[in-house]
């Protein structure tokens, strides 16, 4: 595994790079608030925080890049991408949910209550692995910055995961003459040549194998390679930051998500091929052309970029490192 970088406060403290660091507490309000609209609404906060730590952790990169990324996490702020939840019946605008919380004394030893709130639900999939996402994600802000572990910010974190007690893995798109279905419903082969991992390494290798061998194939529903990369990060982040007894229990969950997107008919002929992206995120043409913002794309691309740079700090082989990069441009179109 390679080694981690980041460590950095962004342009508000370390010149005129990387993501600016208000992002990361905005994002953490948007997280704590988010249970006040849906469990869903989980979405906005934790794109934000995503944002700032793919800055932080690729912090070489042309300054136009994160300029972009910056205007993307505005767009979300302001509530350009609203839809998880209905505001009029929730009483709470996505705007709303990035509202300063009250200020209150830091107790870092309140961090954990987020991992003990996952542990009651990882072990299934749940909603396309996003308990486990916004989870991880708040919990390596509030690692990094534990002067942001406030009773207010880690209740509302707890009880956004919370939210996920009992939801079903999600639904997935199986043709025009099935439709669509309730995970739940459907019967997964027996999984013999396909044991549960003994390890992250092992978790991360399925990953991105099946990143390579099946991206340009349009599948609809779990997530996609979106929610299934930023699974698998955001169980090597719990790991990480202290809770790996949790993300162990989380392989079972993470192991039915891919058998899950495995069972998924290829519908490129029904629906159209999916198309590359012209550019690779990391450089600026990417974010100076029309980025595509619809089915979700505002927050999972921003997101599946920090998952996608955190379980390729487990991949060694060049060649394997190409082909995912190339691989990502059909993400990220």
């Amino acid at each position: 595994m390679k080694n981690w970088g980041g460590g950095g406060r962004g342009r508000s403290a370390h010149g005129d790079d990387m993501v600016e660091f208000d992002y990361l507490y905005k994002g953490l309000c948007g997280l704590a608030n988010a249970h006040k609209a849906s469990a869903l609404a989980g979405h906005l906060g934790a794109a934000v925080v995503a944002g700032y730590f793919w800055g932080e952790d690729l912090g070489d990169l042309d300054d136009a890049v994160y300029q972009g990324v910056e205007g993307e996490l505005d767009r979300i702020i302001k509530g350009e991408e609203a839809f998880w939840f209905n505001s009029r019946k929730a009483g709470i605008t996505a705007p709303e949910l990035f509202k300063p919380v009250p200020d209150e004394k830091a107790q870092e030893n309140l961090i954990p209550d987020i991992a003990k709130a996952l542990s009651t639900n990882i072990g299934k999939t749940r909603q396309s692995g996003h308990n486990v996402i916004f989870a991880a994600i708040a919990i390596r802000a509030l690692h990094d910055h534990p002067e942001y572990a406030t009773p207010t910010i880690v209740g509302g974190v707890r009880k956004l995961i919370e939210g996920f007690n009992g939801v079903t893995a999600g639904r997935g798109y199986y043709g025009q003459t099935i439709g669509w279905k309730q995970g739940e419903q459907v019967a997964l082969p027996e999984a013999h040549d396909f044991p549960l991992y003994r390890s992250q390494q092992e978790m991360v290798e399925v990953v991105v194998d099946e990143l390579i061998a099946s991206v340009k194939s349009r599948r609809q529903g779990y997530g996609g390679m979106w929610h299934l990369i930023n699974h698998t990060a955001a169980l090597i982040e719990l790991s990480r930051f202290g809770f790996e007894a949790t993300a162990r229990k989380g392989f079972a969950g993470h192991h039915q998500h891919v058998r899950l997107i495995r069972s998924l008919p290829d519908v490129s002929e029904e629906l159209g091929l999916l198309k590359r992206s012209d550019h690779d995120p990391r450089v600026a043409d990417y974010w100076s052309g029309e980025l595509k913002r619809d089915e979700a794309r505002l927050t999972h691309r921003i997101k599946t970029l920090y998952g996608f740079h955190t379980i390729l700090r487990f991949i060694n082989d060049d060649d394997t490192l190409r082909q995912a990069h190339e691989s990502m441009r059909f993400l990220m179109a």
